[in-house]
């Protein structure tokens, strides 16, 4: 049976968490986040990188994934080259949705909800350049989603006003959204009540865990029996006293939830 580490730094990737579980239901899967560091948004590069490595060398000695899939979109816009060269198993990274952007779009303005991290790299405005020269890119970022999306899934209330407020300028001139924040899609059923009707929105969850079942020995994934257990944990850097987090973890369909603590050094 397979296990694949996902890693972010706050309950973000668990919208990645839930396409990957649709897709391929008998794939264990330990979640990491490093709530210690959160939100990784607000890192400078050199930090992104080197504590990425770091929380993930830890786990992955112990727990030896056979896949690892960085569901952050400020740590793959960053730190990907990095971790490929230290890792000698596969790695799935989130990147933003603009080339599928570009082709749904009719307006050919499409529009990148992130963080304000994710809008200023480099990387981003390749992506445009390759994949969606023919269109306007309308970036907005805010980091104060992120805090949202994190209130929201903990059982907490969010301002619809604020919300769209932010997404706006994006509501306004775009016929695509792309939710560029794995956080993001945890906060659809808000934006599809303000969203205009016209508004397409796509994100990288479906196409991420198709990647992974493609990286995947399908002979592995198809041969589970019938009493292989399914291990799902929820790993953190920092100790949780939230218990509405803890409870929409388990929620989720983890089995146990545990404090990584990274060897001094």
């Amino acid at each position: 049976m397979s296990n694949i580490l996902v890693f972010d730094s706050g309950v973000g990737g668990i919208s990645v968490v839930r396409e990957i579980k649709q897709l391929l239901p008998s794939v264990s899967i330990d979640y990491l986040f490093d709530n210690l560091y959160y939100p990784y948004g607000e890192l400078d590069e050199v930090t992104l990188i080197q504590r990425t490595i770091a929380v993930i060398d830890c786990v992955a000695i112990e727990h030896k994934p056979q896949l690892i899939v960085i569901a952050c979109n400020s740590a793959s816009t960053t730190a990907l080259p990095a971790l490929r060269a230290k890792f000698d198993i596969p790695i799935v990274g989130v990147v933003p949705a603009i080339k599928p952007a570009s082709k749904l779009s009719n307006s050919k303005v499409i529009g990148l909800l992130a963080t304000q991290g994710t809008i200023t790299r480099d990387y981003v405005e390749q992506l445009k350049i390759n994949h969606a020269s023919d269109c306007d890119l309308v970036n907005v970022g805010s980091n104060e989603l992120v805090a949202m999306a994190e209130a929201l899934y903990r059982g907490g209330k969010i301002s619809q006003q604020r919300l769209l407020d932010i997404c706006q300028p994006i509501f306004e001139q775009a016929d695509v959204m792309i939710l560029g924040c794995t956080h993001f899609p945890l906060l659809m059923e808000c934006i599809n009540q303000i969203k205009p009707p016209s508004l397409v929105i796509i994100d990288s969850g479906l196409a991420i865990a198709q990647r992974v079942k493609t990286l995947l020995d399908a002979r592995v994934v198809k041969t589970k029996a019938p009493n292989d257990f399914l291990n799902h944990r929820a790993l953190y850097t920092k100790s949780i006293n939230d218990k509405s987090l803890i409870a929409a973890l388990f929620s989720e369909g983890f089995n146990e939830t545990t404090l990584i603590t990274l060897p001094r050094g």
